[in-house]
């Protein structure tokens, strides 16, 4: 993720105003220098209050007013494919939508991991990366115009394992451990997930992760040779394998050597980027953004973990404020406790615990590297997200309610689940340093 200006150059103070709804027409002062004692205390006092730490560290806030509700959020009305009518929505999970200004214009963007007709997941296999574009979060939000690319093909589709055959020698747009496969257990194999588009130095780029049934397991980059509809061809660094080193890890189907650091992310400041990868490392790119430095010894996010740290997704990395969010996915677990009442932790799994919210957890630092505060709960059920700037500079995160295991996996609620989700964010001042889900009677109804 880029920084929260994210080429929008929205200035300091509107920035403040947009991000910090409730202040109505209040003005803020442009410096601590130009306002006097009183102006700031009286400034200071119209943000909002941060939350106290629940104790022991690791508790999950449950409160409804970190839930995406009617009054904070809604559903982004994509552009149906042939395969969403019957559902009469796009089926999206990990959501991810951001604001770029290009040519002077903002262009709103939105994809995430989808599945093929006739699956109820995005797996085994799924058939690539779709892409959605509109001037306004409202929309109307159109399926990226490919044919120009592919007459014929399936509008949208910017990428996916069927490209490969335009591989030409010095291009390659499918690695040979990104192409389908199949074997007696699960049949055609091959999946693609939570994609993420970006805009940086006048170029478009796809960083996403093929999946656990993919030959290899891991994060990868795509760059575009033309505008945001593509072509785009995979860069040097994944010719051969994801970024990072392999290790042991995912489900036991997974062959040793296969499985790599998922969930890769894109962050970028200035002229510098970096990738992010599950669940704490990160690396410089080159300055061609054709592979990272190093390969391989990634560094590490100086992080304050729970205790014991519990299996964390789709690290995240946004700048706001002069401050730096580093984001989790993280499973809040139920378990009863000795006197018989319900615990909501983020506790690793065992006996007792069950699955019950996806929530988004976050951490705050004056560095990139960190050090990184203790973690708290910005949204529940809003795990796998990523935070973005609208065009009056307003605070938004995704989210997308997972349909695998607990609360939205309930029969009676799994229909509406999956989604492409947005939700307001407040933020509680240069002093609070936090950001939340727009908690009730914290701001007004939510408008584009």
């Amino acid at each position: 993720m880029t920084s929260s200006d994210n080429g929008l150059h929205v200035g300091r103070r509107s920035l403040l105003a947009g991000a910090a709804g409730f202040l109505g027409t209040a003005a803020l002062p442009a410096t601590a220098a130009q306002a006097t004692p009183t102006e700031v205390a009286s400034t200071m006092r119209r943000y909002p209050s941060n939350w106290p730490d629940l104790e022991p560290y690791g508790l999950a806030d449950t409160r409804l007013d970190l839930w995406p509700r009617e009054d904070n959020s809604f559903i982004l009305p994509l552009e149906l494919r042939p395969r969403d009518k019957e559902l009469g929505r796009v089926w999206m999970r990990d959501t991810y939508v951001n604001c770029f200004v290009v040519n002077g214009r903002p262009i709103y963007v939105a994809t995430g991991t989808t599945r093929v007709p006739g699956l109820s997941a995005a797996a085994p296999w799924n058939d690539g990366i779709f892409m959605w574009v509109s001037p306004s979060l409202r929309g109307p939000w159109r399926l990226v115009d490919t044919t120009g690319i592919r007459p014929g093909a399936e509008k949208g589709k910017v990428w996916s394992p069927e490209f490969v055959g335009e591989n030409r020698p010095g291009r390659m747009v499918v690695a040979p451990w990104q192409e389908y496969w199949h074997d007696d257990q699960f049949g055609k194999r091959g999946d693609v997930w939570a994609p993420e588009v970006h805009h940086f130095r006048g170029t478009w780029y796809i960083v996403a992760c093929m999946g656990d049934h993919s030959r290899k397991v891991g994060s990868f980059m795509l760059v575009s040779e033309g505008g945001i509809e593509g072509p785009y061809r995979l860069v040097e660094g994944n010719l051969e394998k994801p970024f990072g080193d392999s290790f042991i890890g995912g489900p036991n189907f997974i062959k040793p050597g296969a499985y790599h650091h998922i969930d890769g992310s894109l962050y970028t400041e200035g002229d510098d980027a970096w990738l992010v990868l599950h669940n704490h490392l990160y690396a410089k790119f080159r300055d061609d953004m054709e592979d990272i430095i190093p390969t391989t010894n990634l560094s590490k996010f100086q992080q304050t973990p729970y205790t014991p740290e519990p299996y964390l997704e789709g690290a995240y990395v946004f700048k706001h404020g002069g401050k730096y969010y580093l984001l989790h996915a993280a499973w809040n677990r139920t378990s009863t406790t000795p006197g018989g009442t319900t615990r909501y932790a983020y506790d690793p799994p065992g006996p007792g615990r069950v699955q019950h919210q996806y929530d988004a957890v976050v951490a705050v630092s004056d560095k990139f590297e960190g050090p990184y505060s203790r973690r708290w709960t910005v949204g529940v059920g809003a795990g796998h997200n990523n935070f973005f700037v609208d065009r009056s500079g307003r605070l938004w995160a995704t989210f997308f309610r997972n349909p695998n295991f607990g609360y939205w996996s309930d029969p009676t609620r799994v229909a509406d689940a999956a989604v492409a989700g947005i939700v307001r964010l407040e933020w509680t001042g240069p002093q609070g340093n936090r950001l939340y889900v727009q908690r009730r009677n914290h701001g007004h109804t939510i408008r584009d």
